[in-house]
């Protein structure tokens, strides 16, 4: 996967703000990415198992993710193209399908609500992705959910609903890519995937123009592009990315960008269907989807999702190393959620509400984990209390190193009382926590 903190592109005399990552975002720990367009129409992509890799030739044409439909369609002999045809028939185009989505199911509200109870601090939906459509009322391309298919402002909607539930708001916007207003041919490689793209600065004012409206009209806590930005605008002057920028903090001093905009400037770090190996000097934000594509997929089941567990170890482990978790949920075409996706985030939720003072709010310690042995987690809180996440309490016993073995003999604690250690310096975890993805023993900090 492509490290876009690394693309910051040529020096083109800008110069950007130098900005502090907000506090908000380095305590909330975990969001929610919805993924959520015209591409939940068809619902489609190759499945792919976890861990499971294609020919590099092949990546494209064979595309994991759903929301990708509308490149993946275009190329010749793809299973998309198959399905595409089998289901609506030749001469049926892509951008067709903004006419029979209707979204009659979409309760924004009942999705805030349960972003919430899951333990989630910030919601981050698609306003546009690569295909153009957009989900607001937009005076910039008749192209969006106001006009066509739904027949509504998808992003309004989704904004109070967020607000009113408490979470910060953000959206996510395809900055390098829009296909419906490009005549490319489709992607068929990474070269492809930063050639085949408008820099020209008709549409890098076209690309201002719409995250400008969104910034204007909803003040969004947070910006997350994808890809890359028109390089047109990259150089300053009316409707370039430093102008927008100025914009954006103006209007949300406490605002956050993210690093995908292809210039020296940037909020935080994402990792993509990855992590990082240690605790890490920046703030960074692990993203990926329950499953194996972001948009819904209809080709996953059981076997493309993260387990409960699994889903657990990840939050600790990134927030362990100085990361968030942006969690993708991908609704139904309709806007209803898939049940295992909803059942997988009510679980976690559970577990946060146990155990949440050992995620949010906090800082990494010294050292994330240790290098062999028992597979524990550490985390910070503001009060100098050690957070030891033990991701394997079924086992009975923990077995800690040297160090934190006294200290946690005199201050640690379960939750309920002292802890018992025996001669060899092992803890006893109390039967009622090893049932649990993950337990948690406090002390103070050695």
């Amino acid at each position: 996967m492509l490290q876009f903190d690394r693309r910051v592109g040529p020096d083109l005399g800008v110069t950007y703000p130098s900005r502090e990552v907000p506090a908000w975002f380095r305590d909330a720990k975990f969001g929610v990415f919805v993924h959520w367009g015209l591409y939940s129409v068809p619902g489609w992509a190759s499945p792919r198992l976890p861990g499971q890799n294609v020919p590099a030739e092949l990546e494209y044409s064979h595309h994991q993710y759903a929301e990708w439909y509308a490149n993946t369609v275009r190329i010749p002999g793809s299973p998309a193209q198959d399905f595409h045809e089998r289901r609506y028939g030749v001469g049926v185009s892509y951008e067709d399908l903004a006419d029979v989505w209707t979204a009659e199911a979409f309760d924004p509200a009942g999705w805030m609500r349960l972003f919430a109870e899951s333990g989630a601090r910030y919601v981050v939906p698609t306003a546009k992705h690569h295909d153009g459509f957009c989900l607001w009322d937009t005076a910039t391309t008749p192209f969006n959910s106001a006009r066509r298919g739904p027949r509504r402002d998808l992003m309004a909607a989704m904004a109070e609903e967020a607000r009113e539930a408490g979470l910060r708001f953000g959206f996510y916007y395809s900055g390098a890519l829009d296909w419906h207003v490009s005549h490319f041919p489709p992607i068929r490689s990474l070269t492809d995937l930063f050639t085949l793209r408008r820099n020209d600065e008709a549409f890098a004012r076209h690309s201002f123009e719409q995250v400008a409206e969104l910034v204007d009209r909803h003040a969004p806590d947070l910006l997350w592009n994808d890809i890359d930005w028109p390089d047109s605008a990259k150089a300053g002057g009316p409707y370039g990315l430093s102008e927008l920028f100025d914009r954006y903090y103006a209007r949300v001093p406490d605002g956050v960008v993210n690093d995908r905009w292809g210039v020296a400037h940037l909020g935080y770090r994402t990792r993509e269907y990855q992590s990082e190996s240690r605790t890490s000097p920046w703030v960074w934000e692990a993203t990926r989807g329950l499953g194996q594509s972001f948009g819904y997929n209809r080709a996953e089941d059981e076997r493309h999702l993260l387990g409960r567990e699994e889903l657990v170890h990840l939050l600790v482990d990134t927030v362990a190393k100085n990361g968030n978790l942006l969690l993708n949920i991908g609704p139904h075409a309709d806007g209803s959620l898939p049940g295992d996706q909803v059942e997988r985030l009510r679980y976690l939720g559970e577990w946060l509400r146990a155990f949440g003072d050992a995620v949010y709010g906090t800082r990494p310690w010294v050292r994330h984990a240790e290098p062999a042995g028992q597979p524990v987690r550490y985390t910070l809180r503001p009060d100098g209390t050690l957070n030891v996440i033990v991701l394997d309490p079924g086992a009975g016993v923990l077995t800690l190193a040297g160090d934190l073995v006294e200290t946690a003999r005199a201050t640690g604690s379960w939750g309920d009382g002292p802890v018992k250690i025996d001669s060899s310096g092992n803890i006893e975890i109390p039967g009622g926590l090893r049932e649990l993805p993950a337990a948690v023993l406090t002390m103070r900090t050695p």
